[in-house]
């Protein structure tokens, strides 16, 4: 939770993957400090002075991505978190398998 009782982006996107995949394993890793500074994190909402939840690293493993190209794997993320995108997420970077891969 965020100092004002919001859950912060990291828990929004985890608890929308471990619903919607029942992932064997998920890793949301908050990779934001990174990219401190740059233009587009100053702009973003709730990044004042470059602070703040933009950019995240996703390894997920899941039944859900078996016999799913690596594209159609992405996309299903994407469109999962379409309205994190859309808010305050800038990128994502994306390791999305099925288990044993």
């Amino acid at each position: 939770m965020s100092a004002q009782g919001q859950p912060t982006m990291t828990n929004r996107i985890t608890e929308k993957l471990q619903e919607a995949l029942a992932p064997i394993s998920l890793e949301v890793i908050d990779e934001s400090h990174k990219h401190a500074g740059h233009a587009h994190a100053v702009m973003r909402p709730g990044t004042a002075s470059g602070a703040g939840e933009t950019h995240f690293h996703i390894k997920v493993v899941s039944n859900a991505f078996a016999g799913k190209s690596r594209v159609d794997r992405h996309r299903t993320i994407n469109t999962l978190l379409s309205a994190e995108l859309a808010d305050s997420v800038h990128a994502l970077a994306i390791d999305a398998k099925a288990p044993g891969e």
